[in-house]
């Protein structure tokens, strides 16, 4: 059986539609009919029934997905033992991160890695999504959690300091009070965030008015008045108009990781990227 078949199988299981499996796979939705006709032709069965909400698998597809899974696994393991063998400057680099850690972390990284290694396609990759990297749906990511996946290698990077901003001609609020002001919030839905349960909690009286999962756009609408943020002070200090407040106590911090497939630890490309990224945190002054 064809692994690109095999793969395209897969993709209409995970996405439930055709349509949906040619966008996971960057091919037309003709042409995956078309190889799911071939397919169910060859192996004399159908795999899918069609329903008004889409494919359904049926009880002959049902019974293939745990090896469809099994031939995935083998392809994607030799494809990223193979690019972890390739030793030359060249081909993409695909970077997961939180959005405000791609717009204000990186780019002093990648400014200094794109000048060293011009001949690297960079491709950043930003949101609340948590990139497969056994399934090579990025190379390397960077997030506020431990990774929790087998055969990644990990690191921990530094310890992400919070503060509390308001907007520059704003007045101080009163610390454990908050009364006459508003707060500037995250979508929890996504998980806990230490940070902001602190900041509920030290101005119980304020009243939360607006709810975002972008530290960017808290930062914009602190700006504009909206009301009090927390944000990581890499963030903060990058954006003007908004002030830290001295505060007697200080939002919790929170370790920022770097993880990566240990298949790819001999990727030349992602290497000189570590070392990178290793270089830029050195310097101290960088994350203040």
């Amino acid at each position: 059986m064809d692994w690109s078949d095999v793969r395209i199988f897969l993709a209409i299981v995970r996405a439930g539609t055709l349509g949906g499996a040619a966008r996971t796979l960057q091919i037309s939705h003709p042409t995956v009919g078309r190889r799911l006709r071939a397919l169910e032709e060859a192996i004399g069965h159908a795999l899918f029934q069609r329903t008004a909400d889409g494919l359904v698998l049926t009880e002959e597809g049902n019974g293939i997905v745990s090896l469809a899974e099994q031939m995935e696994e083998g392809a994607l393991a030799m494809e990223r033992r193979l690019a972890g063998q390739e030793q030359n400057l060249t081909g993409s680099l695909r970077i997961s991160s939180a959005d405000w850690f791609g717009a204000y972390v990186l780019p002093p990284i990648l400014a200094e890695y794109s000048k060293a290694h011009p001949n690297v396609d960079v491709e950043v990759l930003t949101g609340t999504r948590l990139f497969n990297l056994a399934q090579r749906e990025a190379d390397v990511a960077f997030r506020i959690v431990p990774f929790d996946t087998a055969d990644l290698i990990q690191r921990k990077l530094f310890r992400l300091e919070y503060g509390v901003y308001i907007a520059e001609l704003a007045p101080d609020p009163k610390f454990g009070d908050g009364s006459g002001f508003r707060l500037i919030t995250h979508d929890t839905s996504t998980g806990h965030f230490p940070d902001i349960a602190w900041l509920i909690d030290s101005f119980p009286n304020a009243r939360p008015v607006v709810r975002s999962n972008n530290r960017n756009v808290q930062g914009r609408m602190c700006r504009q008045g909206v009301g009090i943020a927390v944000l990581p002070q890499v963030v903060g200090s990058q954006i003007p108009g908004i002030r830290k407040l001295s505060l007697p106590s200080k939002p919790p911090s929170r370790d920022i990781w770097m993880g990566y497939h240990r298949d790819l630890r001999r990727l030349e490309r992602l290497r000189a990227f570590i070392s990178t990224v290793s270089a830029t945190i050195s310097d101290g002054a960088f994350w203040e």
